[in-house]
């Protein structure tokens, strides 16, 4: 747990599991580990909580117990589960006890002080007049890009879920050129682009620009284009139960624009269909349709 980069900022996000129906530990001088710890876990001496260690892929899956009690590995659910094992941040509840953290002045400093290092093995003179205010000024900057971790769908949304007995091939509802600016977790260096977001509303609708700040709130992370569009269309589906959600990004991403293979110009488009936009081409076709510049049809 502690191995997380976020884990120090937003604890009440990383609680700690209930290891009270768990058997105890613990680890031998030989380094050797107990059951039922296999050997791609590791066990915090001061927690108890097992983490991945250099060997496993905690990108992409964890270990839990099983009903049996034998340890699989399970796929994570979010950004916030593939850093720490968490639950779903979505529903994480804000009454968590939280876990001593820095304040905000800490965490300033302490990244500040990052910052400076980075200035000196660049080349630069951190103490210059144009330089002086630059780490505190970066250390501002960076935690406002990645503020999507400390937010919830249910914070964004704000009860703004309507019961309007909809339902029905012709109720789709398009939201397009929604602007978003988010991090490429590779470099961590921008890409920006535009979302197009699409739904046939069930029973309820999503104030409209509830679906522009829920785009924002993942975003606002260090991200993969396809993993933010993906995230996207599962939150409006946990949010509103429709019949289906369809979701287009392109993006220009910094990352092979200012580096690497240097393209300027090119652009990314990545898609998810979920529902009856997975299953039903011609509902497929006309979101497509609308958010290539047509209109709903009549």
């Amino acid at each position: 747990l502690e191995s997380c980069p976020h884990y120090p900022l937003y604890p009440r996000y990383y609680p700690l599991p209930d290891m009270s129906d768990k058997t105890p530990t613990t680890l031998v001088s030989s380094n050797k580990r107990k059951s039922p710890v296999t050997d791609s876990m590791a066990v915090s001496e001061h927690t108890g909580v097992t983490t991945p260690d250099s060997s496993s892929n905690s990108l992409t899956e964890h270990s839990e117990n099983d009903a049996e009690g034998q340890l699989v590995k399970k796929p994570r659910k979010s950004s916030f589960c593939r850093l720490a094992g968490g639950p779903n941040p979505l529903t994480a509840s804000p009454s968590l006890s939280p876990l001593p953290i820095m304040t905000d002045e800490e965490r300033l400093e302490k990244m500040k002080g990052a910052c400076e290092t980075i200035l000196q093995c660049i080349g630069e003179e951190p103490t210059r007049e144009g330089l002086i205010k630059t780490p505190k000024r970066w250390a501002e900057a960076l935690l406002f890009m990645t503020k999507g971790y400390t937010q919830t769908i249910e914070e964004v949304t704000n009860n703004a879920v309507f019961e309007e007995g909809l339902g029905g091939a012709n109720d789709m509802v398009v939201v397009r050129d929604i602007d978003i600016h988010s991090l490429c977790e590779h470099h961590m260096v921008p890409f920006t682009g535009k979302v197009h977001v699409g739904y046939i509303p069930r029973r309820k609708v999503l104030g409209i620009s509830k679906i522009a700040r829920i785009a924002e709130v993942f975003a606002r992370r260090l991200q993969v284009q396809e993993r933010l569009t993906r995230e996207i269309g599962n939150a409006i589906m946990d949010a509103v139960d429709p019949l289906g959600v369809a979701v287009v990004v392109e993006c220009s991403h910094m990352c092979m624009v200012m580096r690497g293979v240097c393209k300027v110009g090119s652009n990314t488009a990545t898609s998810c269909v979920l529902g009856c936009f997975q299953t039903d081409q011609k509902t497929r076709s006309e979101f497509f349709s609308i958010i290539n510049g047509g209109s709903f049809r009549r």
